[in-house]
């Protein structure tokens, strides 16, 4: 156990592709923490090391796990924008809407729900320039890069110089949306629902958790794999 609990929360999460299914299970940070070992990860969620250790041992086998280590930089990417991008892009306005109704119906009575809807409002502006720059010019060169390695030639030069420059912007941005959650999540006490919620309540705090645990998984796919696979191929 001592060898894994030492590995870093990235490591594990890049190699074993249900690793990451696991951490959001136990409410580890795999993303933007995922530098820290695994121990100091459990540390922070407040969870056993040995529970954490004992359930990467076991099999697994779910539908939509892949390594995307093995794939290329190309197909990485595009499945980060069909599905990532796509899910954050068709979840924002609906989001937004029911948090509006629900702060109305409920604000003068839990006045967390401001908070929340200005967090959420906040991250949503946020991630939507977001994913163009991604798309726009990030990806676009990532994809340039890894076609120029095939054919031996080199990519045509940029106005941001080296890779690591956006990855850095993207990465810093990454840590502010995750602030951003935190906030969400702790305002809502880990999203639990009042007595006194409705319908719309309940659903708010079933689809905030969905939409967090997808930026996470999103968020991973960039920071530990193509982020650091593309520097290296640019190296």
């Amino acid at each position: 156990m001592e060898l894994v609990s030492e590995k870093t929360v990235r490591d594990l999460a890049s190699t074993n592709p249900g690793a990451a299914r696991i951490f959001e299970s136990f409410g580890i940070d795999y993303c933007c923490g995922g530098e820290r070992s695994l121990a100091q990860a459990c540390s922070a969620a407040k969870v056993s090391v040995q529970e954490v250790v004992d359930a990467l041992d076991k099999p697994q086998s779910k539908e939509g796990d892949r390594d995307w280590q093995a794939a290329s930089l190309a197909e990485l990417s595009s499945h980060i924008v069909e599905k990532h991008h796509a899910y954050v892009r068709r979840e924002i306005p609906r989001l937004i809407a029911l948090i509006a109704k629900v702060a109305k119906v409920h604000g003068q009575n839990h006045a967390e729900l401001e908070k929340v809807e200005a967090s959420f409002r906040a991250l949503a502006e946020e991630l939507s320039m977001h994913l163009l720059k991604e798309e726009r010019m990030l990806f676009l060169y990532i994809v340039q890069l890894e076609n120029a390695a095939k054919s031996g030639g080199r990519p045509a030069p940029t106005i941001f110089g080296t890779v690591q420059n956006p990855v850095r912007m993207m990465m810093m941005e990454h840590d502010s949306a995750g602030e951003l959650l935190h906030q969400m999540r702790e305002l809502t006490n880990g999203y639990m629902a009042p007595e006194d919620g409705c319908m719309s309540y309940r659903m708010l705090y079933q689809a905030l958790p969905e939409f967090e645990a997808d930026l996470h998984q999103h968020i991973h796919l960039e920071n530990n794999i193509l982020f650091p696979r593309a520097i290296a191929l640019e190296a």
